[in-house]
């Protein structure tokens, strides 16, 4: 049980610097990339195991958390699944892996990590995918006030919640802009391409990363809000079970 009090992540402020932690046990690592995304314009927080890692997510702003799968207590993956079990912190979360395999990259998707780069990896590229995070995060300001009622499920764009029969259901980022791509383009077929570039806005990567969503998606909504797969094709929203049945 940790002792700490996470901090709620609310959305970014205009007016307020974004705060990146990185979290690795590798000093080189944790420097070139701090001194890089400080180029860049972002304020970077570091820490050298989980453990401090989970003590500035406790006690400072934090935006985006960029953890080391493999640092020393907690791991990267652990303290990723620990953030996710609490509902109200959904602070977007890339993981740093130097295992390469499929098997690995998916365990830390399901582990509610919204990205992850695999070592070696350019710092650049880093940059680009915290960048292509916080488009996707809620913003405290000029978030649009559209409420979606699908069924028995509510979804609000303004505060990005999700409720079934007034039961809140905890997506991260990802999960949620996939909800809500998918209630806005009932009935037509996408590839996982498709997904990618439209809810991700990446031109390439990995398909397993949206393989993997959607399997969330739907052990989180249940089985009578059905993300269909269509065989050979890609995914589509197929409504609620009683309006298909």
């Amino acid at each position: 049980m940790t002792l700490v009090q996470l901090i709620p992540y609310s959305g970014l402020l205009w007016d307020v610097v974004t705060r990146v932690l990185i979290a690795d046990d590798d000093n080189v690592v944790r420097d070139v990339v701090r001194r890089y995304l400080e180029r860049d314009g972002l304020d970077v927080a570091v820490a050298r195991d989980g453990h401090e890692a989970l003590r500035l997510l406790g006690s400072e702003r934090i935006d985006v958390a960029v953890l080391d799968v493999m640092m020393p207590g907690p791991s990267g993956l652990a303290l990723c699944e620990t953030l996710r079990e609490r509902g109200g912190y959904t602070v977007p979360v890339i993981l740093l892996t130097a295992l390469g395999e499929e098997d690995d990259r998916i365990a830390g998707l399901e582990a509610g990590a919204d990205d992850y780069l695999t070592k070696p990896f350019s710092p650049r590229e880093l940059a680009l995918r915290v960048r292509s995070v916080l488009r996707r995060a809620p913003s405290a300001v000029g978030a649009p006030p559209v409420v979606l009622t699908v069924g028995d499920m509510t979804v609000s764009a303004a505060s990005r919640t999700v409720s079934i029969r007034n039961r809140p259901i905890s997506l991260t980022n990802r999960e949620f802009d996939l909800l809500v791509f998918f209630l806005t383009h009932t009935g037509v077929v996408f590839t996982r391409e498709e997904l990618l570039k439209r809810v991700w806005q990446w031109d390439f990567g990995d398909l397993s990363t949206v393989t993997v969503h959607v399997k969330r998606l739907r052990s989180k909504l249940g089985d009578e809000h059905r993300v269909q797969t269509v065989w050979g094709r890609g995914y589509m929203w197929s409504g609620t079970q009683d309006a298909v049945d």
